[in-house]
């Protein structure tokens, strides 16, 4: 099963949680969590995109908006289910130990509507701050510095967002608790790397791919920056507060034109100017992914399989 001949793998994403996995397929959500005994906890959900379920919104652009919404609550909720997994080990202790070692939670139950709540929330208040601090402030800067001339305004605050993302990127790696995360990031890509190579997910078959993934979230992210830079030469240079929140209203597009672009690279990648293209978010993976050990492929394994599964 190759990926040119199944190119619906291309489809088959994931992130890495505290302590595992999430993988995302088109028709469902697993997240695989392993506890300090060695237990791999489960989880999986049905989940179709509203992409899949109003065709009306299966247009390019429209549905790389709707996507970056849907991946940002479903990884908030994969957080949020790893955390709670974890505390819920440290309150029972030693005391009781689970005798089955993967245990799935029922896929048809309903979340609490506080803990819903409180994700959407957090997922309003993380896109708040994203955007002032990736789109509203490179413009105070740029301001700030004098540029005047709107191509070179729009430039160098865009230049300014890129290194606001790459200090970001670098603070995080500094933090020591981030590794373990890292080294599931690296787990998660390498598993998929596995499964689009149609080789069989044992963890002597996945060790052996690189951490390094086209797909990956970081390379999105990166794109976002530069297709900002080439959206916004055409607004000029912005000369009041209204028409810096203006901009915004276009973040919407910027993230569906980057969708695009990221979808493509997924099918293109073994092209050699797509090979160049890709270059520069495959070298910023090495900020965000580590080498993972055995037990951590096979978490990564454990929720790909369990996506897989009909």
């Amino acid at each position: 099963m190759k990926l040119k001949d199944k190119p619906e793998l291309t489809q088959i994403g994931g992130q890495a949680v505290i302590e595992g996995v999430m993988m995302r397929s088109p028709k469902c959500v697993a997240i695989a969590v392993r506890k300090s005994n060695g237990e791999i906890v489960v989880k999986k959900e049905p989940f179709v995109s509203l992409v899949k379920k109003h065709r009306f919104l299966n247009f390019p652009i429209l549905r790389g908006a709707i996507a970056l919404v849907e991946t940002l609550y479903i990884g908030m909720k994969a957080l949020s289910f790893s955390a709670d997994v974890l505390i819920q080990e440290e309150e029972e202790g030693e005391k009781k130990q689970s005798e089955q070692k993967i245990c799935e939670e029922n896929p048809h139950q309903k979340s609490d509507f506080f803990t819903s709540l409180w994700l959407v929330i957090t997922l309003v208040i993380g896109v708040v701050l994203a955007l002032f601090l990736f789109f509203y402030l490179p413009l105070l800067i740029a301001d700030f510095i004098g540029v005047k001339q709107g191509f070179l305004f729009n430039l160098t605050s865009g230049m300014i967002r890129i290194s606001i993302f790459l200090v970001y990127l670098w603070i995080i790696t500094l933090w020591k608790s981030m590794r373990r995360i890292f080294e599931y990031h690296g787990a998660e890509h390498k598993s998929i790397y596995a499964l689009e190579s149609g080789e069989k997910l044992e963890v002597k078959n996945v060790r052996k791919y690189s951490t390094h993934h086209p797909r990956c979230g970081t390379s999105f992210l990166l794109i976002v920056m530069l297709v900002s830079i080439a959206v916004y030469i055409f607004l000029g240079r912005p000369q009041t507060v209204t028409d810096r929140l203006t901009r915004l209203l276009f973040v919407p597009l910027i993230a569906g034109i980057s969708y695009e672009i990221i979808k493509l690279s997924g099918k293109k990648r073994l092209s050699k100017l797509m090979k160049i293209f890709l270059a520069p978010g495959l070298w910023l993976q090495r900020l965000t992914t580590k080498e993972p050990d055995d037990e951590q492929l096979k978490v990564a394994i454990v929720a790909l399989e369990k996506c897989l599964e009909e």
